[in-house]
């Protein structure tokens, strides 16, 4: 797909990843609108790289349909990246919590399919993008609502793709490491997989709507390793992960670095 004239909506596309997608989308020709629920935000990240900005809360279907109208003509890609990454033991979690993560990060993701696929396929053509993460193929200990959040995406989109590719819509899910980004505040790097920014995440994005495949790694390299990685026994498999650290990921971290993300994360 060429990107030039295109309409790409972007979800979560206020900050972070959406944003830099959003910047990077515009850069390659393409008309963009950002849906975020911070709309204060949004119309000021729109000003600034020349997007347009509409007030979106991806849980709620009706807000997707508002946002649909809204836009008012054919959106050729959605974007799916609207996601939280509240960190810490199960346990320990507060249910309402455990909802919030699985309400954006996953019914996010299905609403959003349900709102604008229907147009697509009747058009006979377009393109889905969902941002998932690397704990959507490598569960990591500290995030068992997150990981299983995305491993839920991971597994919707394949499905999707199955589905949708008769009648010319394609599916692709994005999986990013550690993203240098409000998310990943406070985290450590893992000792062999390098950490990201969001612009190498956009970028990577980019390339799968100009030729699609079923899913992309940040970095792209990981997914080798990961493949790799899966054929071996799983005692070598844990072992690995404690060589290089990526068990502790989520357990060895900063926490005061995150006060203020995990607070509007969890929605205090």
């Amino acid at each position: 797909m060429k990107l030039a004239g295109r309409l790409v909506a972007v979800t979560g596309g206020a900050r972070g990843i959406g944003e830099a997608t959003a910047v990077a989308l515009i850069g390659a020709g393409a008309r963009v609108v950002i849906g975020d629920r911070d709309l204060e935000l949004a119309e000021g990240t729109a000003a600034r790289i020349g997007a347009v900005a509409l007030s979106l809360d991806v849980t709620d279907l009706a807000s997707w349909g508002e946002f649909v109208s809204a836009v008012g003509e054919p959106i050729d890609v959605l974007v799916n990246n609207a996601g939280i990454m509240p960190i810490g033991d199960l346990l320990k979690e507060p249910d309402e919590v455990t909802r919030r993560i699985f309400e954006v990060n996953t019914f996010g993701v299905i609403n959003g399919v349900k709102a604008v696929a229907p147009g697509m396929v009747e058009r006979g053509s377009g393109h889905i993008v969902n941002v998932a993460s690397a704990v959507g193929r490598v569960p990591m200990p500290g995030g068992a609502s997150y990981s299983a959040s995305k491993h839920a995406v991971v597994g919707f989109s394949e499905a999707m793709r199955q589905e949708l590719l008769p009648s010319g819509v394609d599916v692709s899910v994005i999986l990013p490491g550690i993203v240098r980004t409000e998310l990943a505040a406070g985290l450590k790097d893992s000792k062999f997989v390098a950490p990201v920014t969001a612009s190498d995440v956009a970028a990577v994005i980019l390339d799968v709507i100009a030729t699609p495949v079923p899913e992309a790694w940040v970095p792209r390299y990981t997914q080798r390793i990961v493949e790799v990685t899966n054929l071996l026994p799983r005692r070598v498999q844990e072992a690995i992960a404690k060589v290089a650290k990526a068990d502790q990921v989520f357990l060895d971290l900063d926490e005061s670095a995150r006060v203020d993300y995990e607070a509007r994360a969890r929605g205090r």
